[in-house]
């Protein structure tokens, strides 16, 4: 039975998706991780190693009781806490399941076939496949040293383009730009693009001259920013991101998604956690002392690493033979961290920040492997 319908599949031709469809790759690396030991420490993902507050947890517990029901209004009512939080207007303000749900409405907004992206080289590298999915030319600008340039992106605006992207700060790189430059580069591309800022890890950003843009939203009609509670907030599993942007920009994400666009648990959770910003600062604090301490024992190790913004570190070996061997070095340890699906990070690995004695572990495992190599 079986064998008689594989052969009819392989003889009838079928529907066919989108063309754009079959130029979707995926952005990051498995490692080979049935050949390993398990992991014990997961230093791949740029999850919060300290969690969710307390509060949080229990409010999504408690929520789990109404399970049954529809949860009835929970784009309003969570765009309302974090309006009231951030102090922005809440009409401007979409939720969504992580700001990829979100980034993935935009695109199926704002970009057809044949319109184009704008986007730095070695950003964020799932974006690509948003612009493919619906048809859209992806156009990869040139950084500067993993920093996105802002004068190679106004120059690669045609009159086809309808999207430029920015993560900031960047992923996988941990980069960022400053306030001004992004106000640089707005104020170069025409009105009728739309701007897109990721600051998933605005929250960590310490950098005087950061800032997630949302002024720029308040003044302007064709920026967005997006965010998340998955990074400091550690509601990864939630799944909870919005977008602050013009009315009618998120007026069109609104109409493009889900019925009911989030579990009643995460919006419970989210709320909690905004109410907690002890916990946040907390976190903040912790990450980047154990940041700085790690990047420390690099630097003690003669291992080059690009400055981070984020609650993560790249780290530069000095070709990709030496970075994969490394990592899976690292993985022989049950140390899982990160190689990104790039040429251009070939000699890269990308390391979350973990509690210490996980970055303890890390960067002994390291010092050892390169003592072996040599």
């Amino acid at each position: 039975m079986w064998l008689v319908a594989s052969s009819w599949e392989a003889t009838i031709a079928g529907p066919k998706a989108k063309p754009g469809i079959d130029r979707i790759k995926p952005h990051m690396l498995v490692s080979t991780a049935d050949e390993l030991p398990p992991a014990w420490a997961l230093l791949n993902s740029n999850e919060s190693v300290f969690g969710p507050s307390c509060r949080a947890r229990d409010a999504a517990r408690a929520s789990v009781s109404g399970i049954e029901r529809y949860p009835e209004g929970v784009d309003a009512a969570l765009a309302r806490a974090i309006a009231g939080f951030h102090r922005l207007d809440p009409d401007r303000i979409v939720v969504g399941q992580g700001a990829d749900d979100l980034l993935a409405r935009l695109f199926r907004a704002y970009l057809g076939q044949g319109d184009q992206l704008v986007r730095s080289a070695n950003g964020y590298l799932k974006v690509p496949n948003y612009a493919h999915a619906n048809g859209g030319e992806v156009v990869s600008v040139e950084d500067d040293d993993l920093t996105p340039s802002v004068d190679g992106m106004i120059a690669a605006v045609t009159e086809r383009t309808r999207v430029v992207y920015l993560a900031n700060p960047e992923n996988p790189a941990g980069t960022y730009l400053p306030k001004a430059e992004v106000e640089r580069l707005h104020a170069a591309i025409p009105d009728d693009v739309l701007l897109i800022l990721d600051c998933a890890y605005a929250e960590y950003a310490c950098a005087d001259d950061y800032d997630p843009g949302h002024d720029l939203v308040a003044r302007s009609a064709n920026v967005i920013v997006c965010r998340t509670f998955s990074k400091i907030y550690g509601l990864a599993g939630a799944r909870v991101g919005w977008a602050h942007g013009p009315r009618d920009t998120v007026d069109s994400v609104r109409r493009i998604g889900l019925t009911f666009p989030m579990a009643g648990p995460s919006v419970a959770a989210a709320t909690a956690a905004l109410e907690d910003q002890a916990h946040v600062s907390f976190v903040r604090q912790q990450n980047r002392a154990l940041l700085e301490q790690f990047c420390a024992r690099l630097a003690r190790l003669g291992v080059d690493y690009v400055p981070s913004q984020t609650n993560f570190v790249l780290v530069r070996m000095p070709g990709a033979d030496q970075s994969e061997s490394a990592v899976l070095a690292l993985g022989e340890r049950g140390i899982r961290v990160r190689q990104m699906n790039s040429p251009a990070y070939a000699n890269f690995f990308r390391v979350s920040i973990g509690l210490p004695h996980e970055l303890e572990a890390t960067s002994s495992a390291l010092e050892g492997h390169l003592r072996e190599a040599r």
